[in-house]
């Protein structure tokens, strides 16, 4: 569950982290209020997406020569222009894909006075196991482009659970960071509350781009990135309320009320498949022969026809999808149960597209029987490569 850049700044405050005054703004009534509530005379307007690259991106209905999602303001009228430009344009980055997204909050801030940018984030390290801090003192820039560039300038510091953030790990970050005086002082107190602050809300990112060491020497949190563990919904109630429902997407949403593993993408093949590692390999034989997948779908290994059903229905809720492909190979997941749930929820929505199914493993000869007794046009595969040969054939034409 991803939270906007305002909601983790309250987080990180919470724990003691140092952050500019900010206030949200959700319409425009409420500019002035948010205005009087900061010094001045410097403000930063930002909006607030799910998505990175703000700065640089652009408002559709403004034009290509307009300011980005972030601005800055030298006075309460010029805070007031920025918000009412904003605030119900879409903004399209590079994360956000051409459709942009709608910016429904915006975010003031108090300026900064920025003497050096740097980027901070913590991290899981599935190479040893740890959460791992990542830094690097080229801040303000995607770390994707410096890891590219520059590599050399990325430090990956591992933490001993055992331990925590322990004086060693301050310094191999304050050297990492090239801080010195009150910023390496600083240090000693900020990377230890961020990492207590990733533990204990069950993150799985925390991403500050840039933090900045001010001109009075000093260190802030200047953005912040917030990812949170969805399986751990159970233990942080509070965050979950931060969810914002407008930022995701109807499919996704759908999907999570009935347990399914569900990702949106851009391809053209909805895919419906048991278990994590075969929907990947399902949607790679796919892109192997020539198409791309509209989906990721997993149904889980004790899915009931409603389940299915609930499925099939958000597959075909897709306008992109011009062909389904249903691969399951039975375990936990019996093929019968598929099969009922396909012919649901065919009856139930209507078919418009082609669909192939590949079935296998436990109760697959009742499966089939099941999708051949029934009124639903169903092509059949005999395996994976031959149910994807199939649909990329029938969705090609």
């Amino acid at each position: 569950m991803n939270i906007h850049e305002y909601q983790a700044k309250q987080v990180l405050k919470g724990f003691g982290a140092p952050v500019a005054q900010g206030v949200p703004i959700m319409s425009a009534s409420d500019v002035d209020a948010a205005i009087e509530a900061l010094p001045g005379p410097l403000y930063v307007v930002k909006s607030q997406i799910h998505a990175g690259g703000r700065g640089k991106g652009k408002f559709k209905e403004l034009g290509p020569d307009a300011a980005g999602g972030v601005r800055l303001a030298r006075s309460a009228e010029e805070v007031r222009s920025h918000v009412f430009e904003m605030l119900g344009n879409t903004l399209v980055t590079k994360q956000t894909g051409p459709d942009g997204k709608q910016v429904n909050r915006l975010y003031l801030e108090d300026g900064a006075d920025i003497a050096r940018e740097l980027y901070c984030s913590i991290l899981v390290n599935r190479e040893t196991g740890k959460v791992s801090f990542v830094a690097s003192t080229e801040g303000g820039m995607d770390i994707e482009t410096v890891a590219e560039e520059t590599p050399d300038k990325i430090h990956t510091i591992d933490v001993d659970g055992s331990d925590g953030v322990s004086d060693a790990v301050v310094a191999r970050l304050n050297d990492a960071f090239e801080l010195s005086g009150a910023a390496a002082e600083d240090g000693k107190s900020l990377f230890p509350i961020l990492y207590k602050a990733f533990l204990d809300t069950d993150m799985s990112m925390l991403e500050i781009n840039p933090l900045i060491v001010m001109t009075n020497g000093h260190l802030r949190v200047l953005d912040a990135k917030v990812s949170f563990d969805g399986n751990a919904e159970f233990r942080q109630a509070e965050i979950h309320k931060l969810r914002d429902l407008t930022e995701e997407d109807a499919k996704e949403i759908e999907a999570s009320k009935y347990d399914l593993a569900y990702v949106a993408l851009d391809g053209d093949i909805g895919c419906m498949v048991n278990g994590a590692g075969l929907a990947m390999a399902t949607m790679d034989i796919i892109k192997l022969y020539g198409a791309e997948p509209a989906n990721f779908l997993d149904v889980g290994g004790g899915a009931t026809t409603e389940k299915v059903t609930a499925a099939f229905k958000i597959i075909t809720a897709d306008p992109k999808v011009k062909g389904i492909l249903v691969n399951i190979f039975g375990g936990i997941m019996r093929c019968d149960t598929i099969a009922e749930g396909v012919v649901t929820a065919v009856k139930e929505v209507g078919l418009q597209v082609p669909l192939v199914v590949r079935l296998e493993g436990t109760k697959v000869a009742e499966g089939k029987a099941i999708l051949n007794n029934s009124d639903v046009d169903v092509v059949a595969a005999d395996d994976l490569d031959d149910a994807a040969q199939k649909i990329v054939k029938a969705v090609k034409g």
